[in-house]
């Protein structure tokens, strides 16, 4: 009798966990999914040489690609042409990954803006130092924003990378 218990504990447990990345996974396909289309805004990055901050137009194109868990974001730059690029980011099947990047916070805000937020361990600056890279994704009807913070390993304070603001 405890054996049967047992099992039929397992087994919700494991119905639970599906159930809930399954969710996840498709609250995080709507959210890039209403992404779509032209946006225009602003990149604001950090110069490592100078420390300062510098701002320039930045526009991008957000597609699902096909009927995939992929998405591309075709980054345009007006004024430096020669620096566009497409990125992709994919959604893992269980919900828990963009990319390589562990998703550690999905919430509704009070704005009605979804705040995504995804870390991993990689390299950032000049010198190619070890580093947790933090990105928060703010997602919209009217607002898309990506921001990239970093932490030098061991230092405890994050640093602002860069932040793309668009609207449409």
């Amino acid at each position: 009798m405890k054996k049967i218990k047992f099992y039929i504990v397992a087994l919700a447990i494991c119905l639970t966990s599906v159930v809930n990345a399954q969710k996840t996974y498709n609250n995080l396909l709507k959210d890039f999914e209403s992404l779509s289309g032209d946006w225009n805004g602003s990149l604001t990055y950090l110069d490592y040489s100078t420390g300062k901050p510098y701002t320039m137009p930045a526009n991008i194109v957000v597609k699902r690609i096909g009927k995939t868990n992929k998405f591309s974001f075709a980054n345009i730059y007006p004024n430096e042409m020669n620096a566009n690029s497409v990125d992709t980011i994919m959604i893992s099947k269980d919900g828990k990954l963009l990319n390589d990047e562990l998703v550690i916070s999905h919430k509704r805000m009070l704005t009605g803006n979804t705040e995504i937020i995804t870390e991993k361990m990689g390299t950032d600056g000049n010198e190619n130092k070890p580093a947790t890279i933090k990105h928060i994704y703010t997602v919209g009807n009217k607002v898309y924003k990506k921001q990239k913070y970093v932490k030098f390993n061991p230092e405890d304070e994050w640093i602002k990378r860069h932040e793309y603001a668009y609207t449409r």
